[in-house]
């Protein structure tokens, strides 16, 4: 293939663990042409830039650190005949597969037979975050962090605060113990970590405080952080440090979908699926974060496989036709307790289809407990905030309703 091809069997947006593996079960299964478009320099997504492990247990049954586990997952994606091409932004997404692309090569209008949309989700920002204060060197996400680890010969401070508790938290805490930097403290807003409890123990044992019910409300500093302005329960303090590494958060990269008319799911912030992977557009499919913030690089992997194997059957006219119900889900105990269900709407089943979302995912806002119905069927849930629960898949269209 070359960069004058503009019509492909699939195009692939997003060069990630989902989309890299969506792209080699599509060719595995004797998808004609398949192209992956990236936006960064380099295949591999978020592990690229993760210099810990465990990586690649359920791809390959082996530990891996992130960026050898991108490189293997790319370098399969080549071998399998996958057009890969880096440094090219989707602009625009159009009715029936067609995009519009920016590259060196310029401006160009491709078209697929069908979509994968794997773009991955993205930290939320300080600006969304509402904190305070000035804007000297110093503050970045995780991901910045990684990228000073993993390509610069110097980190940007000494004494950083870690803002959040979930698990990129943690390997946020890692890379900079790695790297001679030595946080001052981890800061989590809630009463609880967001990761499960056995993490608490790690900040513990690298000798760094962990806040709880602790916000970051203002940064101080002129050309390098000095200083942050923190609220607990006891009042306002102000902590000594260099710099601000806020963790986490994570939203879906979904500004494409929405200016693209595409509806938004606004639990999950990602758009709505039927359990095929499919979008409204048929022509159109995602899988990974995109979906909803976050999950881990092996889930997406396996989802982008699963949606891939859709997606191949929807080419051969071998899937149902995308008539979703809507599936809905109310907590009558606590207003706010469900964060989000996905896949958001169930399609006819067929059962020599393949189906990539097989369970209900479902999440919580806040800590619940009680019960979950799904049709005629009554699910015990006990669950804190954050946590994947897998529960039957409805088989005809249903709503669901959580009841105390």
């Amino acid at each position: 293939m070359t960069d004058t091809q503009l019509n492909f069997d699939v195009i692939v947006v997003g060069a990630g663990p989902a989309g890299l593996s969506a792209a080699i079960e599509l060719k595995r299964l004797g998808t004609g042409s398949v192209l992956v478009v990236e936006r960064e320099k380099q295949a591999g997504g978020i592990p690229r830039h993760c210099l810990h492990s465990p990586y690649g247990m359920r791809e390959w049954n082996r530990l891996m650190f992130g960026p050898a586990y991108a490189r293997r997952l790319t370098q399969d994606a080549l071998d399998a005949g996958v057009d890969i091409r880096c440094e090219t932004t989707v602009t625009a997404l159009k009715p029936n597969g067609v995009i519009d692309i920016s590259s060196d090569a310029g401006q160009q209008t491709l078209t697929g037979r069908a979509v994968l949309l794997a773009m991955g989700a993205r930290e939320t920002s300080r600006s969304a975050r509402l904190v305070g204060g000035t804007k000297p060197k110093g503050v970045m996400n995780t991901a910045t962090l990684q990228n000073f680890a993993a390509f610069c010969d110097h980190m940007p401070f000494k004494r950083p605060v870690v803002v959040g508790t979930e698990l990129v938290s943690f390997s946020a805490l890692m890379t900079c113990r790695s790297h001679g930097v030595r946080p001052v403290a981890m800061l989590e807003k809630n009463g609880r970590i967001t990761a499960r409890a056995p993490f608490a123990l790690a900040p513990k044992a690298m000798g760094v405080p962990l806040h709880l019910e602790t916000q970051i409300a203002q940064i101080h500093g002129k050309r390098q952080v000095e200083a942050v302005t923190i609220i607990d329960p006891s009042g306002s303090h102000t902590l000594q440090c260099d710099g601000v590494i806020f963790t986490g958060g994570f939203r879906p990269e979904n500004a494409l979908l929405r200016s693209s008319g595409f509806e938004i799911d606004s639990g999950s912030l990602g758009p709505k699926i039927d359990q095929y992977g499919r979008l409204s557009d048929t022509g159109y499919y995602c899988a990974g974060n995109i979906l909803r913030g976050i999950e881990t690089a092996g889930w997406c992997w396996n989802e982008g496989r699963k949606v891939a194997q859709c997606i191949a059957a929807g080419l051969q006219g071998d899937l149902p036709p995308r008539t979703p119900v809507n599936v809905s889900a109310q907590a009558s105990a606590s207003e706010h307790a469900i964060k989000f269900t996905l896949p958001q709407a169930i399609s006819p089943s067929d059962p020599k289809a393949p189906v990539a979302f097989d369970k209900l995912q479902l999440r919580l806002s806040d800590a619940y407990t009680g019960d979950v119905v799904i049709g005629t069927s009554t699910h015990r849930v006990s669950s804190k905030p954050e946590r994947r629960i897998l529960l039957p898949l409805p088989q005809s269209p249903v709503s669901q309703k959580a009841l105390p």
